[in-house]
């Protein structure tokens, strides 16, 4: 059965920065849509600009001095999403309750999140889009009576400065049914949501996790390293050692049951492929993706993190295959080999000029040839 039952558009439609916020009626409504984003950083915030630019009443969630620029001069969003200055209500925590309310916290943060905004969520339609694939079930425990929805999103987007997003990648949002929602639930959300980025649903919840997961492969070589995704993946060693690492989790997780979704130009048959094919035959998957991503340098969420101090989700991204592993009685060394050295160089003293103590190259291959 194909996986996608909805199609997605190309593109995000482009309304006028001048436009007023709420100009535009969501489908079905006399007023528009009332679409809470719960954490907004580089993902939440491309969402909740398009959001705004489409003519829904956003509200978005935000810490610190992103909250301060953001209530403000409102959130600016730059890029491949077009340029737009969103004057959305920006809160530490909710104080209404939405008609969709979409999750973008970094997964560490997604139950303390939940749990800080529970009140205004029971009953509400609450879409998970984060990494890893432990997200949908952590929001249906900690949040009774929501209809969770899973998804993940393909916008390649960072925060330059506190208020701002740049989009450097136009990718699409995939919608699935989550705990307590079904597909029904799923192509409604995603009717919405199409009028301000790609969107589209699909109905195998954790294929498209788990192809998301080994996508998401491409994070921790870049946060060790200090290089740009593209430029690993560039490196004959660096695009070996991703190739092992993804070849490792594709095997873990078709051992456990999983058959991949359709996603990001991937599906199951081409990690099928990846996984038993020759290593050097194998090495098209990662170029396939540097090349989606295009020429701008994307440094990824894990380098992201570790370069402005946070705590990176690297438990959950490669973490997760290792937890899995252990679930069927079997090993990931590579895996587990990538998540020590993103925590080594996360929790390693910091140079003299303020940098984190990346690896080189040379450091890395010597750390995992042996395992390939």
């Amino acid at each position: 059965m194909n996986d996608e039952v909805t199609p997605a558009q190309t593109h995000a439609p482009h309304r006028s920065s001048d436009s007023s916020p709420g100009s535009e009626s969501s489908p079905g409504s006399a007023s528009p849509a009332r679409i809470a984003v719960i954490g907004c950083g580089s993902i939440g915030g491309a969402m909740a600009a398009a959001l705004d630019r489409a003519g829904f009443q956003v509200t978005v969630t935000a810490r610190g001095a992103h909250l301060a620029a953001i209530q403000g001069e409102g959130l600016r969003m730059t890029g491949a999403f077009g340029d737009h200055v969103a004057h959305v209500q920006a809160v530490p925590v909710l104080d209404a309750a939405p008609d969709l309310a979409i999750l973008t916290t970094k997964a560490q943060d997604a139950a303390a999140a939940l749990a800080d905004n529970a009140a205004w969520l029971r009953g509400v339609t609450l879409l998970v889009v984060q990494n890893g694939v432990e997200g949908p079930t952590t929001a249906h425990e900690v949040v009774d009576g929501a209809s969770v929805l899973s998804g993940t999103s393909s916008i390649g987007a960072n925060v330059p400065r506190p208020g701002v997003v740049d989009v450097t990648t136009p990718g699409p949002t995939v919608v699935c049914p989550g705990p307590g929602s079904d597909l029904t639930e799923a192509r409604r959300v995603v009717s919405l949501l199409q009028s301000a980025l790609p969107a589209r649903a699909v109905e195998n919840t954790d294929g498209v996790l788990w192809t998301k997961l080994i996508v998401n492969q491409v994070n921790a070589l870049p946060a060790i390293t200090g290089l740009s995704i593209q430029q690993t993946i560039a490196d004959d060693r660096l695009r070996r050692v991703l190739v092992a690492s993804m070849r490792e989790a594709v095997r873990i997780a078709h051992d456990s049951g999983i058959r991949f979704g359709g996603a990001q130009g991937l599906d199951d048959s081409m990690l099928t492929v990846l996984a038993e094919a020759p290593a050097v035959t194998a090495e098209f998957v990662p170029l396939l993706l540097a090349q989606r991503m295009g020429d701008v340098p994307n440094t990824g969420s894990t380098l992201q993190s570790v370069v402005s101090g946070r705590t990176t989700e690297i438990d959950h991204l490669h973490g997760a295959v290792v937890r899995a592993a252990e679930q069927i009685g079997r090993r990931a060394p590579v895996n587990a080999l990538l998540v020590r050295l993103v925590h080594e160089v996360e929790n390693a003293a910091r140079s003299v000029d303020g940098r984190p103590a990346f690896r080189t190259i040379d450091q890395v291959w010597a750390e995992v040839e042996d395992l390939l």
